[in-house]
């Protein structure tokens, strides 16, 4: 059977190694580093009572560096129980969810199909890149290095482009690369209009290219010059290469960062990832135009255990961790977690940086907030308990929020820290009451 070769990298994605392998060995925790996914054992594939068995979760490949046995999640299924590879395919499938694709003789015709896009895709990347050094860049130019106060060579580092104000820029330069007009539209980089005319879907945009966790180019984005432009940014529409909800801005690097010690930061926007990476923070990725998603928080948590999701520090932005959070609480698992980090003043990493510099965004970043401190402020901020009713009312809508855990250890260390943030709000009067008639404080009820 021949699987498409997007299937395989979704599925190795969507399973951690670790926890594969953590059912046949008994990992060296002195050893071990679970918050830079490094993990040693016994090796399972010869007798030995050293841990000479590295596991990297990030990469997701393991090595022995005592019989040389090597691979990935896929080889270990394989090898431990002696399955065929599309064996081992469809029990990780199943332990991700997946549904295993249909036995397809097209599926190699598909896989070409993809490659052919890539490969349009790079000849756009390479377009818009030249475009931005003409003199109808020179708007662009200017931005970037005025108002951004962005380098050339980052420019280049972030393959930063042009597209032209035209309607059939693109479109021309293709077509005389000998780019079919079906390949062009299966990009989503040239649109088809109803009169079936082609016409470039960017245009008077800067252009920032997205790439997938193996470094290839799957879409764009696009920051309009124009201020009475209807979007400010615009992201390539899904296609066969680019599904939004399943990918991340800066993700293969950001990978590669934080498997070096960097934390992973999330933030908003293509502009606030590349302030953060060429203020040192390397570490940092942007979901694609959407609030985050529910495969966008697991490839975060490939990357590392407990990302800092970076909130602009106004109502929109709080808004958009408290959906994180509502998104993440029935993910949860042992290790697995996030950072709140708010900042100050309706500012984003961007502003931050370029008004007071990198210590200011570490500053921020050092007193990010575990997730449950904003979930009870989100429950108790702006709002009175001056009566039994409404102290009521507040541990029902604690208990509610908590069975959405589904960890029950989770589920229980969250309701033990909710309980000591209730004794805060609540103890210190009845703390008062309590030694002024000689008795000693005594807990509240937990809300779980």
């Amino acid at each position: 059977m021949s699987l498409p070769p997007g299937f395989l990298d979704e599925l190795r994605t969507r399973v951690s190694l670790s926890s594969v392998v953590g059912r046949k060995v008994t990992w060296d925790m002195r050893k071990s580093n679970m918050a830079k996914g490094d993990w040693w054992a016994p090796c399972p594939f010869h007798q030995e009572k050293s841990a000479s068995f590295h596991v990297d979760d990030r990469k997701g490949y393991y090595y022995c560096f005592g019989c040389q046995a090597k691979g990935d999640a896929l080889s270990f299924v394989r090898e431990t129980e002696n399955m065929s590879f599309i064996e081992a395919v469809e029990v990780l499938a199943r332990e991700a969810g997946m549904v295993m694709p249909e036995r397809d003789p097209r599926a190699a015709e598909k896989a070409d199909r993809r490659t052919e896009l890539g490969q349009v895709m790079e000849e756009v990347v390479r377009f818009y890149r030249l475009q931005l050094k003409t003199g109808g860049g020179a708007q662009a130019r200017d931005y970037l290095a005025g108002k951004r106060r962005l380098a050339e060579a980052a420019w280049e580092r972030w393959e930063i482009g042009w597209a032209p104000d035209s309607r059939h820029a693109l479109r021309d330069a293709l077509a005389a690369k000998g780019v079919a007009p079906d390949l062009m539209v299966a990009t989503g980089m040239v649109a088809r209009g109803e009169d079936g005319s082609l016409y470039d879907r960017f245009r008077g945009r800067i252009i920032f290219p997205i790439r997938d966790a193996r470094g290839r180019a799957i879409s764009l984005g696009g920051r309009s010059m124009d201020p009475n432009a209807r979007a400010k940014y615009l992201n390539g529409p899904e296609t066969e290469l680019f599904d939004k909800g399943r990918n991340l801005f800066n993700h293969g690097p950001a990978r590669e960062a934080a498997g070096k010690g960097k934390p992973l930061i999330v933030a908003e926007g293509y502009m606030d990832v590349i302030a953060l990476c060429e203020a040192g923070f390397t570490a940092a990725v942007a979901p694609l135009g959407t609030a985050v998603t529910e495969d966008q928080l697991r490839l975060m948590w490939r990357i590392a255990d407990e990302p800092v999701i970076s909130l602009d520090g106004d109502a929109a932005g709080l808004r958009a961790g408290l959906r994180v959070i509502d998104l993440a609480l029935p993910l949860l698992e042992a290790g697995k977690g996030l950072r709140f980090a708010l900042l100050p003043g309706g500012q984003d990493p961007d502003d931050l940086i370029k008004a007071e510099g990198a210590p200011a965004m570490q500053r921020v970043l050092d007193t990010a907030q575990p997730m449950v401190r904003l979930l009870w402020s989100r429950e108790t901020e702006g709002r009175s308990f001056d009566s039994p009713e409404r102290k009521a009312a507040l541990d029902k809508s604690l208990r509610a929020t908590l069975k959405r855990i589904a960890d029950p250890s989770i589920r229980a260390h969250y309701g033990e820290e909710i309980k000591a943030l209730r004794w805060d709000l609540f103890g210190a009067a009845r703390r008062g009451q309590g030694q002024g008639q000689g008795r000693s404080p005594r807990g509240p009820r937990a809300a779980t």
